[in-house]
């Protein structure tokens, strides 16, 4: 029996690594990152014949640039200084394995050179954020630098002002030490999963400056858990479902908690089921806005335009709304801090819809991300 033609150039070419760095990356060697890169595309195995991605593995690459040169068979990646660093060698490329380590681009003269630009692209939807792809030298010299670079990388560029501004140097330090440590991020997930539950319990018995402590060391961890999986290639669909189930789920619980410490205390609040219904129907509401813009337009709400990434920043979510019950519980008025997550978290309604309504004005074709164009 014969494979056909379609077949076998449908087949996922075989991932090859020539050479190696001298140090080592967030605890792993190179050729121990593009193993791992190569199993999560499905490169590891390929049938006789297939075709192979030669990788050097003296440098370090995005994952999206292999992903990309896996799909484009005849296509040689260049650095800046037009130095072939990995290459996609079709079915039937002569001595496809005596590739060895130095210039593909030489190498393979008939191969087509493309810069990482080029072959990739500099706007991340996932992480809504416009970036080049990691393509960088890894030498003893580079590798802090690098690893910085993967980090920020792994940053999300439309968040909120805590998550942007405040957490990024502690949770890079903190990421390279679980990396170190061979702490998963599944791992670092339980382990805010458990101060979900102590903010809970602390909010709900009054102790609201305890609970805070908890409630702001999980929003840290939160930030940890997903640039650990992303900068040492360990996500998994079981731990980004535990990740973005907790984070979805417990914001309205901790206000819910704290209603009830305050109605403990000596500043119970009037109209609380009142105050309950907009913050918790809010924040639900909020989220039914954003999946409604993003099924209607196919863009996310806060990469649209700039007002709307700007207002990502502060829009009523856990921080921003911790940010005003840390103040107030400062103050020694619990009570007025919850008074203005309601406030706030009504008037974040009222202006995502405004959005919707705004994008279903707009000239067809005209909503997309300003971070795309």
């Amino acid at each position: 029996m014969t494979v056909g033609f379609e077949a076998a150039s449908a087949a996922k070419p075989a991932g090859v690594q020539v050479g190696q760095a001298e140090c080592r990356l967030w605890g792993m060697t190179s050729g121990e990152r593009l193993a791992r890169i190569f199993r999560r595309l499905g490169l590891d195995v390929a049938p006789a014949g297939a075709g192979a991605v030669v990788v050097d593995a003296g440098w370090v690459f995005d994952e999206s640039l292999i992903a990309a040169l896996a799909g484009r068979p005849g296509v040689v990646l260049v650095d800046a200084a037009g130095r072939g660093v990995a290459a996609h060698l079709p079915a039937g490329t002569p001595r496809v394995e005596d590739a060895v380590e130095g210039d593909l681009a030489i190498r393979y003269p008939a191969l087509t050179r493309l810069t990482a630009l080029e072959l990739g692209s500099a706007y991340n939807s996932a992480l809504r954020k416009r970036e080049p792809p990691v393509l960088e030298r890894l030498t003893p010299q580079t590798v802090r630098a690098v690893e910085a670079r993967l980090f920020q990388g792994s940053y999300k560029g439309v968040t909120d002002l805590v998550t942007k501004y405040v957490w990024p140097t502690p949770a890079r330090i903190v990421t390279r030490w679980c990396a170190l440590a061979k702490i998963t991020p599944n791992q670092v997930t339980f382990a805010s999963f458990l101060l979900v539950l102590a903010a809970f319990a602390l909010f709900w018995t009054g102790h609201f400056g305890w609970g805070l402590v908890a409630a702001w060391g999980m929003t840290f961890l939160d930030t940890v858990d997903g640039k650990l999986a992303r900068v040492t290639l360990t996500s998994s669909k079981i731990g980004n479902v535990f990740d973005h189930g907790i984070d979805l789920v417990h914001p309205p619980f901790w206000w819910w908690a704290w209603l009830v410490g305050v109605q403990a205390g000596p500043h119970p609040l009037a109209h609380s089921g009142l105050i309950l219904a907009i913050l918790a129907g809010g924040y639900v509401a909020q989220r039914v806005e954003e999946g409604i813009f993003l099924a209607l337009f196919k863009v996310e709400m806060h990469a649209w335009r700039r007002f709307d990434s700007f207002f990502r920043l502060i829009t009523a979510r856990r921080n921003p709304n911790l940010i005003l019950l840390t103040g107030a519980s400062l103050l020694g008025r619990p009570d007025i801090g919850l008074w203005l997550v309601a406030a706030w978290t009504a008037i974040c309604f009222l202006v995502h819809l405004a959005q919707i309504l705004q994008a279903l004005a707009a000239p067809r074709g005209r909503v997309t991300s300003w971070l795309a164009r």
